[in-house]
């Protein structure tokens, strides 16, 4: 079975929604889709995910289903030095430093300001989603692989965002999704690719192929958006945030 993770187009976060450049690259990300043999379409019940399928779903003739738990994943933490509220990911380095549990399958949820915040209970939420949907397409989880009950080479999309993909990867793949959300970027209508492997007879685990693809618009010259993007110097202010 093959997960794409399709990220929404630029955005327009006031009106959730998309920017004019964002409806563009939803084109795009359609012209891609469309050479693809998309078995089920899910989507965010967020505004600039729906909008971002629609381009899709027009061009298939096709309809999606909507998941409350691919909604971007906004349950803040309370930093400990000064108590404001931030998400699980975007830490400056001295932060992860002095946390080096963040870095941990097991141990990301043990500082306080994670085990006491809504973090744990919506993770778990969104695990669970996804676990509940991927038994219906015949894996089931076990331990930290899934029983490969009816094996297949579906293809399921899900057209979410940056936060929620990172969190369900760090499911498939047992690992902290800090760590996965603080070292990994994909702009805007970018597609992560997910397969599953079947080396022993009905087991199975997931192998990421592509992170972040965006050839789609290399291929018409569209030029990423910025959302998402880093800092690569310091001394460059347009990218520094």
């Amino acid at each position: 079975m093959r997960l794409l993770f399709i990220r929404h187009g630029d955005p327009d976060y006031e009106h959730d929604s998309l920017t004019p450049k964002g409806k563009r690259e939803a084109e795009l990300l359609a012209d891609k889709m469309e050479g693809e043999q998309l078995t089920h379409i899910y989507i965010s019940p967020l505004g600039r995910a729906q909008r971002t399928a629609a381009a899709t779903l027009k061009r298939l003739r096709r309809e999606g289903t909507t998941l409350d738990w691919l909604r971007e994943f906004t349950y803040p933490i309370r930093l400990p030095d000064t108590g404001e509220e931030h998400l699980i990911w975007d830490f400056m380095p001295a932060f992860m430093r002095s946390y080096p549990q963040l870095y941990s399958a097991e141990g990301w949820q043990a500082p306080e300001f994670i085990r006491n915040s809504g973090v744990p209970r919506a993770y778990a939420a969104a695990c669970a989603g996804l676990d509940s949907l991927l038994a219906e397409h015949g894996y089931v989880r076990e331990g930290n692989c899934y029983r490969a009950e009816r094996p297949n080479r579906d293809t399921l999309a899900f057209f979410c965002h940056f936060g929620a993909t990172g969190i369900l990867l760090s499911h498939l793949f047992n690992m902290s999704p800090v760590a996965l959300l603080q070292h990994y970027a994909a702009a805007p209508t970018s597609v992560t690719t997910v397969y599953t492997e079947e080396r022993e007879e009905g087991i199975a685990s997931f192998r990421c192929a592509s992170y972040g693809d965006i050839s789609h618009l290399y291929a018409a010259h569209e030029p990423p958006s910025f959302s998402a993007r880093f800092c690569e110097t310091f001394a460059n202010q347009d990218e520094r945030h």
